[in-house]
C-alpha cells in the first residue's frame, strides 16, 4: 500500500478506502437541537465520521488574549470560548447519536480535563489539533490511552512533528498525520500536497488531509493522488451561520459534492485523476498546489507560528523574585495581542526557578524572565 494503513476498530483505511470526516467543531453553538441537525445533515451528505471539539476556555487561552470580530462587533475571544463550554453528557449524547447512524464519532480535546472526559466516553479514536501538536503534557496524557490517533500538522515544522511522535509512543499504524494549512481560509496554492508522501516516508505513518480551502473538491481529490487515506473538512448548515469556522466550512450540498468526487477518485488511478484535474484547472495551477514536497510553514500560516500553537504563559501577575510553581503558569495558545513564551517542553525546567523580573498576567514567560 502506498502510504501504509490506518486501523480504527478493525477497519483499515488506505489509498483504496478514504475516511471522510465532517468536522462540526463548535458549529452547534452549544445548542443540542442544532447539533442534531448537523449530525443528520452530515450523515445524509455522505460523511463516514462526525467530529466535535470539547472546549474549556481556560485550557486554550488566557482571558487577556484579546478580541475578534464577530457579526460586525468585537468580542473577547476567551468569552466566546466560555460560551461553548458544555457538560460532558452533551458529547456522550452526541456520540450515541452518531454511532446509532453507523458512523464514527471523533472528538478533539484541548487539555487534560477534556482529554480525560473524552476517555471516559470510550471513543474508538482521538484527534489532536494542529495548535496542540507541541503541547507536551497533553501528548503524554493521550499517549497513555493507546487509541488510534489523528494528528494535524498545520503551523508546524518537521522537528515539531518528530518530537510529537516521540511522545506518542504507540504503534505507527495507530497514528495518522493530517497535513494541514492553519489559515482560514487556506489558499489552495499553499498546500504543497507532495508533502503527504514526504511525511509518510520520513515517519513511516499513514497520512491524510485536514483541508481549510474553500473549493469543495480540488484539494481533497488532489490529496488522494498523493496517498491521503483520510480527508477532513469543516461542515456547517450555512456559511452565514455564526459558528467560528462556519465561513470556511462546507454546507450540505458542497460536502456531498466533495464526497461524490472522493468516491469517484477512489476508483481511478492517480495519473488519470491528475490528467482530469489538469484539464479542468490547468496544469500550472495543479503543479502549484502539488508543490515540491518539502515540509515548511506555508506563507499563509507563517505569522501564526508560536502564536497559534502553545507556549508557556503567566496565569497571573508574577512579581520579581517569586518562585515559579503551577498553577502560576500554563501552556496556552498565544494568539494575537500577547507575546509568546517558551515551548511547553520547558515547563519542567522552569518549575522552581525564580522570576528575574515582573511578568504580567497572560504574557509568555521567556528565558530572560527567569
Amino acid at each position: 500500500m502506498k502510504n501504509g494503513n490506518f486501523l480504527i476498530n478493525g477497519v483499515e483505511y488506505n489509498t483504496g478506502k478514504v475516511l471522510i470526516i465532517a468536522e462540526l467543531g463548535t458549529s452547534h453553538g452549544a445548542d443540542p437541537v442544532k447539533a442534531d441537525e448537523l449530525i443528520e445533515a452530515a450523515a445524509e451528505s455522505g460523511a463516514d465520521c462526525i467530529k466535535f471539539q470539547i472546549v474549556y476556555a481556560r485550557e486554550i487561552l488566557h482571558p487577556n488574549t484579546g478580541e475578534i470580530m464577530l457579526t460586525g462587533s468585537k468580542t473577547p475571544l476567551f468569552d466566546r470560548f466560555r460560551k461553548l463550554e458544555l457538560d460532558p453528557s452533551f458529547y456522550a449524547d452526541m456520540k450515541e447519536k452518531v454511532e446509532k447512524k453507523g458512523l464514527l464519532f471523533l472528538c478533539t480535546p484541548f487539555g487534560l480535563q477534556s482529554a480525560r472526559e473524552l476517555k471516559e466516553m470510550k471513543p474508538k479514536c482521538i484527534k489532536i489539533a494542529s495548535p496542540e501538536l507541541n503541547y507536551t503534557e497533553l501528548l503524554r496524557e493521550i499517549s497513555g490511552y493507546n487509541l488510534p490517533t489523528l494528528i494535524s500538522t498545520g503551523v508546524s515544522k518537521l522537528r515539531d512533528i518528530e518530537e510529537a511522535l516521540e511522545i506518542l509512543s504507540f504503534p505507527r499504524s495507530s497514528m495518522c498525520l493530517l497535513h494541514c494549512v492553519t489559515a482560514y481560509p487556506a489558499p489552495e496554492k499553499d498546500y504543497n500536497l507532495r508533502v503527504l508522501g514526504s511525511l509518510s516516508s520520513v515517519f513511516g505513518v499513514p497520512v491524510g488531509l485536514s483541508d481549510h480551502s474553500l473549493d469543495p473538491c480540488l484539494v481533497p481529490v488532489l490529496g488522494i493522488t498523493q496517498g491521503a487515506c483520510i480527508i477532513e473538512k469543516h461542515f456547517c448548515l450555512s456559511r452565514n451561520d455564526p459558528g467560528l469556522d462556519d465561513p470556511i466550512a462546507l454546507p450540505p450540498p458542497s460536502f456531498a459534492e466533495m464526497v461524490h468526487a472522493i468516491r469517484s477518485a477512489e476508483k481511478k488511478e492517480p495519473l488519470e485523476i491528475l490528467d482530469n484535474l489538469c484539464r479542468d484547472h490547468g496544469a500550472e495551477r495543479i503543479e502549484e498546489i502539488l508543490g515540491d514536497g518539502v515540509k515548511r510553514l506555508a506563507p499563509s500560516e507563517k505569522e501564526n507560528y508560536t502564536r497559534t500553537n502553545r507556549s508557556i504563559h503567566a496565569m497571573r501577575d508574577i512579581a520579581k523574585g517569586e518562585i515559579l510553581e503551577k498553577p502560576m503558569f500554563a501552556s496556552l495558545r498565544t494568539e494575537k495581542n500577547l507575546r509568546p513564551g517558551l515551548p511547553p517542553s520547558w515547563e519542567e525546567q522552569i518549575l522552581g526557578r525564580t522570576a528575574a523580573r515582573f511578568i504580567p498576567a497572560g504574557e509568555g514567560i521567556r528565558l530572560e524572565d527567569i
